[in-house]
Order: C-alpha cells, then sequence, then structure tokens
C-alpha cells in the first residue's frame, strides 16, 4: 500500500514538474504571437494585455511588404536545406568510415578532435572566415556561406553518424560482399536503409542549427538581397529603437520551417537518437 502511494506521489510530482516546463516553454511564444497580431498602440498599454481587442495582421503585412522578408525567407530555407543535406552525406560517409575504423587510439583521437571543435565558439572564428573570404573574394557568397555552415555541423553530425552505425553489426555488409557488392554498394544498398532514423535525426540536428546561426552570417553576407532571416531579424533592431510588432511577426514566421522539420521527422528524430545514444 506504501509503494503505491508513492508511486502515485512520483506520478503526481513527475506530471507537475512537465506540466510547469511545458509552460514555461510556451509561454514565451505565447507572448510572441499576442505582440505579433497587436496594433501598434496596444503593444505599449499598461496595464499588459494578455490578448488584443482587434486581432491585427498588420505587423505580417509590414513585415513581407517594406522589409523584403520573403526574399530573406528563401534565402535561408535554400542555405539552410542545401547545406544540412551536404552535412548529411558528409557525415554518414565519415561517420560509417570512423565507426569501421580498426584502430581504436586513433578512432579515439580523432573523436576527441571533432569534440574539441564542438566548444570553440562561433564569434573566435569570425575574423579568420572574414579575412580567408576576403582573399578568396567570396564575401557576399551564398555558397561559401553554405560551405561554411557543412564545416561548422559536420564534426557533430559525423559523431552522431558513428554512433548509428556502431549498432549496425559489419557481417550485414561483409554479407553484401559475398553477394558481390562493394563497400560502398553494401553502404548504400544495405546499411543505409537500416539508419533511415540516424539520417533524418542527422539532417533535422544540422538543419536547425543552420536556420538559426545569426554570427557567420553577418560575416559573409553585405548585401541586403542576400540576407538570411536571423540576419534579417537582427536588423530591425536599430538606434531609434526595436519594431516589436515586425519583429515578433518575422520570429513567429522564422519559426514555422524548425517546426514543420521537427513535426514530420519527430519519429525518427526519436527512434535515431535512441538507436545512436545506447550500444547494444
Amino acid at each position: 500500500m506504501i509503494n503505491r502511494k508513492k508511486k502515485i506521489a512520483a506520478k503526481i510530482a513527475r506530471f507537475i514538474l512537465l506540466a510547469i516546463f511545458l509552460i514555461a516553454a510556451i509561454l514565451p511564444l505565447f507572448w510572441i504571437f499576442v505582440t505579433s497580431i497587436k496594433d501598434g498602440t496596444e503593444i505599449y498599454t499598461f496595464p499588459l494585455k494578455y490578448w488584443p481587442d482587434k486581432p491585427s495582421l498588420n505587423s505580417y503585412r509590414e513585415l513581407f511588404s517594406f522589409s523584403d522578408f520573403g526574399t530573406y525567407f528563401r534565402n535561408s530555407l535554400v542555405i539552410s536545406l542545401s547545406a544540412a543535406f551536404g552535412a548529411m552525406v558528409i557525415s554518414i560517409l565519415s561517420g560509417f568510415a570512423l565507426s569501421r575504423f580498426t584502430n581504436k587510439r586513433a578512432k579515439g583521437a580523432i573523436e576527441l578532435g571533432m569534440y574539441f571543435t564542438q566548444t570553440i565558439p562561433t564569434f573566435i572564428i569570425m575574423v579568420p572566415i572574414f579575412t580567408i573570404f576576403s582573399s578568396l573574394g567570396w564575401i557576399n557568397s551564398r555558397i561559401a556561406l553554405g560551405f561554411v555552415y557543412v564545416a561548422t555541423v559536420v564534426a557533430f553530425c559525423t559523431i552522431m553518424g558513428k554512433s548509428f552505425f556502431d549498432r549496425i553489426p559489419a557481417s550485414l555488409e561483409e554479407a553484401a560482399k559475398i553477394d558481390g557488392c562493394n563497400l560502398f554498394q553494401a553502404l548504400v544498398k544495405v546499411i543505409l536503409p537500416v539508419t533511415l532514423p540516424g539520417m533524418a535525426a542527422i539532417f533535422c540536428f544540422a538543419f536547425i542549427n543552420i536556420w538559426n546561426e545569426l554570427f557567420i552570417a553577418v560575416t559573409v553576407l553585405s548585401s541586403s538581397s542576400k540576407m538570411t532571416v536571423p540576419v534579417a531579424l537582427n536588423s530591425f533592431i536599430s538606434k531609434t529603437g526595436i519594431s516589436w510588432g515586425v519583429m515578433s511577426a518575422g520570429i513567429i514566421v522564422a519559426l514555422l520551417p524548425t517546426m514543420i522539420v521537427f513535426g514530420i521527422g519527430q519519429k525518427y528524430i526519436v527512434a535515431g537518437l535512441t538507436d545512436g545514444g545506447v550500444k547494444g
């Protein structure tokens, strides 16, 4: 009886903690959305209004009419999708090679080096990137920005890929070789179909990180027509103030791609992270 009461109490406590976490996560998004549909005068009224008297889409109209946000959105979408796909392909190949690498000391050193790259703050590499790109004439190039994004996420994506391939026995590709496949054919035809959840997890991780990146994009891009969404949102902050309605509308629109990607790939992400994080 006592154990049953303890279990019920534990479930109630867990439910309360999860409810608090859910409220803490949703409340800022709710307030941003409410701000985006308020009239300009209602944003600054006191006491605060938790829902506008007359919801308005003027902030969204201004966002797309005067700030050319549609161009920024398209730039971000193209760069993020292409760079995430490139990072996924590279990390699949490198992760498979690292997983099947037999020298344990060398493998450990490579993994340690990849983990170390994740501890380097982005702002530290901004000056070297600008210097190199200036000498190569790559400033204000979206293609060059995509290559930088691939380089920044591929190390951790490789580690993720390796953890997925570690769970797949080498006997699968050996059996494929017996059937006449070479190593690459075995990877494509036999191994990759088994690791689809892992590939989805890698792609989503890369896409979300690239979509939200600001500092490198500010360093590389100088033309307003090539801006990405984070750079555009940052430009709404000026010396004269912040247009909170337009900023909030931009944030809501900027959240949509990541929500869609995560919503579509949620099942595969959870399966991939579970398979990759636990060894049998």
